[in-house]
C-alpha cells in the first residue's frame, strides 16, 4: 500500500499542534520511564510504584469534572499555555532536586501529584481542541495522528531515557523533558487563536445554573448515552488490569537481569506496536465494525499481557509488548473517535473530562493494585493477573452493552 499524506495533516494549525505533541511527548515519555527506574533505585519493593498511581489518581478525582466546565467554558489554547508551563516547572523541579542528591520518593510523589492537577486540565483542553482544527470527516486521520504522535515519542523517549541514564544522569532525562514542553508552548502560539472556538452556550449557561450545574449537564449526558458509557467503563477495567508494565523495571532488573539500555528499549516497545498500527490506520477515513473491533484488541491486549508475565526472555518480553501497543492503538482510536462524534461540541470538554476519571483512573488506580498484587504474589503473578482480568473485563463488557457490540462506526443524530 502506497503511503500518502494523512489527511489530518494537510490542516496547518493542527500539523503546528500534532508536531509539538510529538517532541513534548518524547520528552515526558523520558521522564515517565525514567522516573520508574528512579523508584527502583530508591526502593526495592514494588509497593513504592503504588505511591505514583495514588499521587496521579487523586487529583484527576477530584479536578476532572471542574477541568472539563474550564474545557468548555474557557479558550481552550489559554487552559493548554497554563498547564504545559506548570509541567515544565514541574520537570525542572525534579531534575534540580535529584542533581542536587536531595530527592526522595515524597519529593517524586509530591511532585507527581502537582503535575497530576496540570495533567487534568489540560486533557481535555487538548482533546476538544482537536475538533476545532480539523474538519468532521478527517476525525479518525486526526485522532489516528494523535495516537501516532504519542507513540513515536513512546519510543525515542523510553529508548533515549535508558542511554541518558547509562551515559550522563538521572537529572538530565528530566531536564530534557522540561525542554521538549517549549515545543507544544511554541506550536499553540504560533497556531494563534483558533476559530469558533466553543464555549458553554450563553443559555446553556443560565439553564445549567453555574460550574456545578454544568457537570450535572455534562454527567446526565454521558447517563444517557449507553454507547460512550460503555466504552468508557471497558477503558477503565481494561487499563486497571493491564497496568503491570509500571512494574517492568523489576521485570528488567530482577526477572530479565537487564540494565538501564535494555530497559530503555522494553520501555519503547509497546510504542513500537502503536505506531505501526497507527501509521496504517491514520491512512483510512473510516474503521468498519468499531464495536466488535474495540472488544478484540482489549481481548489481545490481556492475552499479550499474560505472555509478557509469564515470559522470561528478553526478546519475548519485547514481543508481547510490542503486541500489547498494538492493540492498544486499535483500542484508543476507535475509543476517541466514537466519543467525540457521538458528543456535541459544546458539551466536548466535559464529557473528555468524564472519560478522563476513567481512562487516566483505571491505570493509576492499576499501579496501585499491581505494586500490591507484586507485593503479595510476586511481579510476574501480578502482570499475569492483569492479563486475565483484562479479558474478563472485555467479556463483562461486551455481553452487558450490546450497543457496544453492534456498533458500525455511525455518527449519532444531532452531535456537532
Amino acid at each position: 500500500m502506497a503511503l500518502k499524506v494523512p489527511p489530518a495533516l494537510k490542516f496547518r494549525p493542527f500539523f503546528l499542534m500534532w508536531l509539538g505533541l510529538m517532541i513534548s511527548n518524547a520528552g515526558s515519555q523520558m521522564q515517565l520511564w525514567a522516573l520508574f527506574w528512579h523508584i527502583r533505585k530508591l526502593s526495592p519493593d514494588p509497593i513504592a510504584v503504588s505511591g505514583v498511581g495514588v499521587a496521579r489518581f487523586v487529583p484527576i478525582l477530584i479536578l476532572s469534572l471542574f477541568a472539563g466546565v474550564v474545557a468548555d467554558r474557557f479558550n481552550r489554547r489559554t487552559v493548554m499555555l497554563i498547564t504545559q508551563s506548570v509541567m515544565t516547572g514541574v520537570a525542572v523541579a525534579l531534575a534540580w532536586l535529584t542533581w542536587g542528591g536531595q530527592i526522595t520518593l515524597w519529593h517524586i510523589y509530591a511532585l507527581t501529584a502537582i503535575q497530576a492537577v496540570a495533567m487534568a486540565f489540560d486533557s481535555p483542553a487538548r482533546q476538544s481542541l482537536v475538533p476545532n482544527l480539523v474538519p468532521k470527516d478527517v476525525l479518525p486521520s486526526a485522532f489516528s495522528l494523535q495516537s501516532l504522535s504519542f507513540n513515536v515519542g513512546s519510543i525515542v523517549g523510553p529508548a533515549l531515557s535508558g542511554w541518558v541514564i547509562a551515559a550522563a544522569s538521572q537529572e538530565t532525562t528530566y531536564l530534557i523533558n522540561a525542554v521538549s514542553f517549549l515545543a507544544v508552548i511554541g506550536a499553540l502560539l504560533a497556531i494563534g487563536q483558533v476559530a469558533a472556538q466553543p464555549v458553554i452556550p450563553d443559555e446553556a449557561r443560565v439553564r445549567s445554573g453555574g460550574s456545578l450545574g454544568a457537570i450535572r449537564d455534562g454527567l446526565r449526558f454521558i447517563g444517557s448515552q449507553p454507547l460512550i458509557l460503555s466504552a468508557m467503563i471497558l477503558d477503565f477495567f481494561a487499563t486497571f488490569f493491564a497496568s503491570a508494565n509500571t512494574l517492568l523495571p523489576y521485570i528488567a532488573q530482577d526477572v530479565l537481569h537487564v540494565g538501564a539500555v535494555e530497559y530503555g528499549w522494553l520501555s519503547a516497545a509497546q510504542s513500537i506496536g502503536s505506531v505501526s498500527v497507527g501509521l496504517v490506520l491514520s491512512q483510512r477515513e473510516h474503521i468498519r465494525s468499531q464495536g466488535p473491533v474495540v472488544l478484540g484488541a482489549v481481548v489481545v491486549f490481556g492475552l499479550a499481557t499474560i505472555l509478557f508475565g509469564v515470559s522470561t526472555s528478553f526478546a519475548l518480553t519485547m514481543l508481547a509488548l510490542i503486541i500489547i501497543g498494538g492493540a492498544d492503538t486499535v483500542s484508543t482510536i476507535v475509543r476517541n473517535t466514537l466519543r467525540q462524534l457521538q458528543t456535541p461540541d459544546h458539551l466536548r470538554g466535559r464529557m473528555v473530562s468524564v472519560n478522563q476519571i476513567f481512562f487516566m483512573g483505571g491505570p493509576q488506580l492499576g499501579e496501585i493494585e499491581a505494586g500490591l498484587a507484586a507485593q503479595m504474589a510476586g511481579v510476574p503473578g501480578a502482570v499475569v493477573i492483569g492479563g486475565v482480568g483484562c479479558i474478563a473485563a472485555a467479556a463483562v463488557v461486551g455481553l452487558q452493552w450490546p450497543v457496544l457490540r453492534g456498533y458500525s462506526g455511525e455518527k449519532a443524530e444531532g452531535s456537532a
